[in-house]
């Protein structure tokens, strides 16, 4: 059988707005100090809506005026995470139809709160976000932002997902006034996942057989880090992954030096494929399969999405969580490096 997980390429983008790194290169420009007398000015995209007999009505997004006596980028992120939607109408439901506004605005606004000072900062501008536009009598506000923040956080394609930043989303929904029983039954479950192997908690463990059909375990991997992928074998994007990793000097030079060790672990039933490609994997990297469906059945990862990338420490604690492969070599880069 094919393997019943979502495939998908990480190189490719859906969100048209701006790259990743575009964004937070400007991001970061401001946060630095781009000020015009007095105020960071987040866009100059004016939008002009007018009914019958009625002046043409501009609709546009400013961010706060930043206290010039705020200085550093931490607590710029940290003001601007506060605030960031203080000058937002949320009452006009218009904004919902200006995604060159709106959505745009929103882009920024994820990508000022990696700049903020910690999780709480960031945790409690989300919430601060879903009570503004819950405060919208009709809901379509609220509905609108609980529907953007699902397709850049949490959908497995989005270069912008953050499942840590999701997890209030979830808090929120679940608690709220407004959604029905339906669908916080579905945030419940969605809330399961992703508080599975969090960063800074240690990985589910889980027995793996290698091609020679010997056995091993995800903990007894002795190494200063361990990249996992859950991959498929005939996957095409799981063969791009496979094939940025053997071309990283980066993660070369680690797995030769022995500080990096690689388990490929193929988590589906259909053996004759993993059997099919057991020499497209290089002979220093692991390569196992589980026979028992332990991590599928057991659902002890979140798979959501194959390829899925995590980096775990010696001591199997989860760094980095279901990563997209450039932030993944940066990361090896900047960290294990030296």
């Amino acid at each position: 059988m094919q393997a019943k997980y979502m495939q998908f390429d990480y190189e490719e983008i859906y969100f048209k707005m701006q790259t990743e790194h575009q964004v937070k290169t400007g991001i970061r420009a401001l946060l630095v100090g781009c000020m015009a007398g007095g105020a960071l000015m987040c866009h100059s995209v004016n939008c002009q809506t007018a009914t019958a007999g009625m002046p043409a009505k501009v609709r546009t997004f400013t961010m706060p005026a930043v206290p010039p006596e705020i200085v550093s980028v931490s607590e710029r992120a940290d003001y601007l995470a506060a605030h960031y939607w203080d000058l937002f109408d949320f009452a006009d439901t218009a904004y919902i139809h200006l995604p060159e506004v709106t959505e745009q605005a929103f882009v920024d606004y994820l990508s000022i709160l990696p700049y903020a000072s910690g999780p709480a900062a960031r945790e409690q501008s989300v919430r601060q976000l879903l009570a503004g536009a819950e405060g919208e009598e009709s809901g379509r506000m609220y509905g609108f932002f609980l529907e953007i923040l699902a397709k850049y956080l949490h959908e497995p394609n989005s270069p912008f997902r953050d499942d840590e930043l999701y997890i209030p989303v979830a808090h929120y929904l679940i608690a709220d006034a407004h959604s029905g029983e339906a669908e916080k039954i579905r945030m419940r479950y969605t809330l399961k996942g992703l508080l599975k192997n969090r960063p800074g908690t240690v990985a589910a463990d889980f027995a793996y057989v290698l091609p020679d059909g010997r056995q091993g375990r995800l903990h007894d991997i002795a190494a200063d880090c361990t990249l996992l992928m859950f991959y498929n074998p005939d996957c095409h994007a799981c063969g791009e992954i496979i094939a940025s990793i053997r071309q990283s000097s980066a993660i070369r030079r680690l797995t030769a030096d022995g500080k990096l060790a690689i388990l490929l672990f193929y988590p589906d039933e259909d053996v004759e494929i993993w059997k099919a490609h057991w020499a497209d994997i290089p002979k220093d990297w692991i390569n196992g399969y589980d026979r028992q469906l332990k991590v599928k059945n057991s659902e002890i990862y979140d798979l959501r999405a194959i390829p899925s990338l995590y980096l775990l420490g010696r001591d199997k604690t989860v760094l980095l969580k279901d990563v997209n492969f450039d932030r993944l070599e940066r990361f090896l880069t900047e960290n294990f490096g030296k």
